[in-house]
């Protein structure tokens, strides 16, 4: 079972690379996906405690489909919400960070935007200008399930595209802790509009007149790459604009010397993650006290 559960994963990463050689229109890219959501299920299902497909309800008749991984340890335990941008699908949390969440003793949820339609496309749901209302609906199911513990709930807001998750933060106050951009992207959408604005309109333009225009009311952990799509630089300055009003944020930036350092740390992952789950473990304990 322990063999069949690695390959199910491997699978899954498979699957979701091959769909990207396809047009949307091909009916491979969609047998592709079919099967990646299979080997999910099967995997999930061959867990001990078995993880669940769980649906939550959105606006407009919109479900979102999640993967609900429990603690191993019986009782309420503390969990993770993971969260990407309307690109990233759920099933890639499961390779990606499922075992760093277990090995700390916190269930998972796994939630994409798609919702339980397999035949959804990205085209669906990007752009709406609603995304941040799916996150108080994410957190308002696991507040009915009897095995969380409420007051020790956190999100791992994941992908460049991810700000939503961040507005979404900001707007409920019942999470112990987030890792996400905290607003970065539209700070920085923000100040290339205003170096735009026509001369003497423009105000307090550039970066210096930057706000994420949101109080977050828990500890936010943003981690970038050195070599990622912004510059270390100007990340820095945009994080020192956004802590004047929010004290309790933090930013990890990895250098190239110790990897992690690419876009979405691609280039080591498991370095990055057992930095985010680690903190987010220790922010969990401490909402318990």
């Amino acid at each position: 079972m322990l063999t069949a559960q690695s390959n199910w994963l491997r699978a899954i990463n498979y699957y979701q690379a091959s769909a990207f050689a396809f047009d949307i229109a091909d009916k491979r890219q969609q047998g592709a996906i079919e099967a990646m959501r299979a080997c999910a299920r099967r995997y999930i299902s061959h867990l001990t405690p078995a993880g669940e497909v769980v649906e939550i309800p959105w606006l407009e008749g919109h479900t979102f489909e999640g993967y609900f991984l429990p603690a191993p340890a019986i009782g309420r335990s503390p969990a993770v919400i993971c969260m990407g941008d309307p690109g990233h699908r759920k099933e890639e949390y499961l390779f990606k960070v499922a075992r760093y969440a277990r090995e700390r003793g916190m269930s998972l949820l796994a939630v994409d935007l798609f919702g339980s339609d397999a035949r959804a496309k990205f085209e669906d749901v990007v752009g709406r200008p609603d995304l941040e209302t799916s996150i108080s609906c994410v957190m308002d199911y696991l507040t009915t399930r009897d095995d969380i513990d409420e007051h020790r709930i956190g999100i791992l807001g994941d992908g460049a595209g991810s700000s939503f998750v961040a507005r979404g933060v900001a707007l409920d106050n019942r999470f112990a802790a987030a890792v996400c951009d905290g607003g970065i992207w539209d700070m920085q959408e923000q100040a290339f509009l205003m170096d735009r604005l026509p001369s003497g309109n423009s105000g307090n333009a550039g970066t210096d007149g930057v706000r994420f225009g949101r109080k977050f009311r828990c500890p936010i952990l943003i981690t970038l790459g050195a070599e990622g799509w912004l510059e270390s630089d100007h990340a820095t300055n945009l994080f020192e604009r956004l802590k004047v009003d929010q004290p309790d944020v933090s930013l990890r930036i990895f250098e190239g010397s110790e990897t992690a350092s690419a876009q979405g740390h691609s280039d080591n992952p498991t370095l990055a993650n057992e930095f985010i789950f680690d903190w987010m473990a220790d922010r969990l304990k401490l909402a318990m006290n």
